[in-house]
This record gives structure tokens, sequence and C-alpha cells, in this order.
């Protein structure tokens, strides 16, 4: 048995000897000069959203790696439910400010709720524009991308792109709907352009209120069905024309069933819409187009005094449907000249060097810009 005393584990260390930090909140010491403490290795963060893999078509935006079916039916029914119930709260809540501010109802047996045409027709294109909300919250809660893949594949709408697109579509429109205008008026006579003008002061506040909501309203339409449609089918089919044939039908059935010449005039118009919006790679040249249609169509309207008439394009006449055989294709067919031109995009950033467009063209400074 050894005389040494045992050493005391209490006591001070001498002087000289190393000094180990104090542990803070429970860590253990770590030695000098050596890696900090981690208590375990944490997995990375995955983002709340993704895009699609670069090179992706338009109607491939869907393919981020979240769709699976669980998503895909979320996503489906939140649009369904969505442009559904969100429209009829709007058309409540307006209904309700009317019956407060004390102002007439439309007759019952009609299509319209508010008794002034022009309230009426403002109403209804506030709650068809809520399809843009609806749209842009559900690709990004159930479809984990963001919102402004809908727009285009650069993640926005290019705005530059859209002003060139209406450029064009306006003077289009505007001739087209002259054309039939002088087509109903040597067929009818002045019949054909009966009407009450009501005065320049309702006209200009005609034009101010529906031009003022028309853009938005065109396009939610846009958004819905040449937009997320075609992309919801385009998550998991490789050809975009199933997406684009079942959003023209449903294009066409959500206008309503008036004479056969006014749907065969959608349904055929949304295909050549639908094919547009693939190759340009974006909604930009549809909304243009569609903009400048209603907002011609409702100008004319309102000069006639005739906005508490029902109807709208499913109520076309054959006359129409002639016309739009051809201005249809020559609109998308010189759009998409001017898309290869200016070297729009048609596939997300990143795509393969001999698949991507001239440099220096108008959409350049686009690629180096992040989605949004």
């Amino acid at each position: 048995m050894s005389d040494t005393p045992p050493p005391n584990v209490w006591a001070a260390p001498p002087a000289g000897a190393p000094q180990w930090p104090a542990p803070a909140q429970g860590r253990p010491p770590t030695a000098p000069g050596g890696p900090p403490y981690t208590p375990w290795p944490l997995p990375p963060q995955r983002p709340r959203t993704e895009t699609a893999p670069a090179g992706s078509a338009y109607h491939e935006q869907a393919r981020n790696g979240r769709q699976k079916a669980p998503q895909r039916i979320g996503e489906f029914a939140l649009v369904l439910v969505g442009n559904l119930a969100v429209p009829l709260v709007v058309i409540a809540f307006g209904a309700l400010a009317w019956y407060v501010l004390g102002l007439d109802f439309a007759p019952e047996g009609g299509d319209r709720i508010l008794g002034d045409p022009l309230a009426d027709e403002a109403l209804g294109l506030l709650s068809i524009a809520t399809g843009i909300p609806v749209v842009l919250l559900a690709v990004r809660w159930c479809g984990s991308r963001p919102g402004g893949t809908t727009a285009s594949v650069m993640g926005r709408l290019r705005w530059g792109w859209l002003a060139r697109c209406a450029a064009v579509a306006f003077p289009l429109i505007v001739l087209q709907m002259g054309g039939l205008t002088l087509w109903g008026y040597l067929s009818e006579g002045e019949e054909s352009l009966a009407g009450d003008f009501p005065g320049w002061s309702g006209f200009a506040l005609g034009l101010v209120v529906l031009w003022a909501l028309i853009p938005f309203q065109a396009a939610a339409e846009e958004f819905v069905f040449r937009g997320w449609l075609a992309q919801f089918f385009g998550g998991f089919l490789r050809s975009p024309w199933p997406g684009i044939v079942i959003a023209s039908a449903l294009f066409a059935v959500a206008h309503g069933f008036g004479e056969w010449s006014g749907f065969a005039l959608l349904f055929y118009s949304a295909l050549w819409w639908g094919w547009l919006t693939i190759r340009t790679g974006g909604l930009e040249a549809v909304i243009a187009v569609h903009v400048a249609n209603n907002m011609t169509a409702y100008a004319v309207t309102v000069a006639l005094g005739q906005l508490a008439e029902s109807g709208n394009a499913a109520d076309a006449p054959w006359q129409a449907l002639v016309l739009e055989l051809v201005a249809a294709p020559a609109y998308c067919l010189l759009i998409a000249k001017l898309a290869t031109t200016h070297g729009v995009r048609r596939r997300s950033p990143g795509e393969p060097a001999d698949r991507a467009e001239p440099a220096g063209s108008a959409e350049s400074a686009d690629r180096a810009e992040p989605a949004v």
C-alpha cells in the first residue's frame, strides 16, 4: 500500500497548466483550435417552392418533383372550388353593398342582378378576375412552385413582349370587328346597328369602368384555361395537346351554350391560342388578343347602348366564325414569327446552347433574372 496521498481533484490547476474553457449551456468543451461543436448533423432544408428543370417547355412547368397524387388532387380541387366559390362571394358582397345603398335590383327572371347594367357588368368582370389569385395560390400551396411559372417560363409576365403582342392584336381585332359590322350592315341594313347612344358622358364612363376591369378578367381566363389547365395535364403527359384540347372545350362551355357558331368559334380560337402559348412560352400573346377583343366588343356594345342585353361570344353568328377562321391563325402565326425574330424564350432558362435563342434579343435581359 502506497503512502502517497491521492490527488485532489477539486484543487485549482497548477500554474502553467493548459486552461480549458468552461462548458456553455451544457455543451462539452472543445479543444483549442479544434472544430466547433455541433450536437448532430442538420439535414439540408428543402425550399418551399421549386421550379421545373432548366429547359422545360411551358406546359412542363409543373414537373418540379413535388407533383404526387395528393398534391395534384389538392391543386385541382383548390382551383375548381376557388373559381366557383370566390366569384359567388364577390357577387354576394356586391349585391349586399347595392342593397345597403338602397339601389334597385334587376327584374326577376333575367340573367342580371343589379338594376344598373354597367354596375352589373362590372361586378361580373370583377368576379371572374378572382381566378388570378386562385390559380397563383393553388400552384404555390399544392404545386410547391412559384406562381409566376403560370405566366411564363421566365416565372413572370414579360411586359415588353406583352406590349409588342398588344400592338399587333388591337389593330387586327379592330379590323376584324369592323369587317363583321360591315358584313352585318350590308346584309341586314341599318337594323344591325340599332341602338341608343348613351351620350358622350355615359359612353366615357362605360369605357373607363369596363376597360379598367377587362385586362384582369381576360388575364384570369387565360391563367385558368391556357395556363393552369395546360400545365396541370403537362405535369404527367408528355404532349401538350391533350391539355390544350380539354382546356379549349372547357373554355367554350364556360361561356354557355348559345349558337352552334359561337361554340365553334370559341373552341377553334382556344385551340390556336393554346398552341401559341406553348410556342411563345407564356400567356402574354393570348392575354393581349383576349384583352383587345373584349375591349373592342364592349366599346361597340356601350356605344349602341346594349349593355342591358345578355350575350357573349357564345351567341356569335356564323359570319363571326367565318372571319375567325382567318383572323385566329393570322394573329398566331404572325406572333410566332415575331417571337422567333425577337428571341422570345419558349423554354425555361438554363437550356442547352443548341436550343437557346439568339443572344442580344429583346428577351436577353430576362435570362439573367431569376424567376419570381
